[in-house]
């Protein structure tokens, strides 16, 4: 049954269109395709417990949480380190006299450029130097 075949006036015409396109179509077979895509995803479960490391749905289920988690966490992570920098500059600069935010005003105050992550640096390492920091403020 060729295109000269269908005629729009038969009674037919739809299920003759149908057949046609059935046979003209090919199928699409996507074995290939979906055992790559499953053992990309098993092998990114490796390691997980239970059924999660070698059973498909389970270790989709597992790696769309996990990798959820670690988007997130990878913001949360910045945060917690900020934080762990602000109590260290915070515990040196209260032995010397000023407290955290007041610390903070005075770098701005002189123009002194430093974030928080190199002073939390100098805090730990070369507290010295710090001090000579927090004297400068202080004036």
């Amino acid at each position: 049954m060729g295109l000269d075949v269908l005629d729009y006036n038969q009674p037919n015409f739809r299920s003759n269109l149908v057949r046609l396109a059935h046979k003209t179509v090919s199928r699409v077979k996507r074995s290939v395709q979906a055992r790559k895509h499953r053992k990309n995803i098993l092998k990114h479960a490796k390691g997980f417990r239970q059924a999660r490391n070698s059973k498909f749905k389970a270790a989709k289920d597992a790696l769309r949480h996990a990798w959820s988690y670690a988007f997130r966490d990878r913001r949360v992570k910045k945060r917690t380190f900020r934080n762990l920098w602000n109590l260290q500059i915070n515990a040196l600069a209260r032995e010397n006299g000023i407290t955290y935010s007041r610390f903070i005003e005075g770098l701005k105050k002189h123009k002194i450029e430093l974030d928080r992550k190199v002073l939390s640096e100098l805090a730990n390492t070369y507290p010295e130097v710090f001090i000579k920091i927090v004297e400068e403020v202080k004036k």
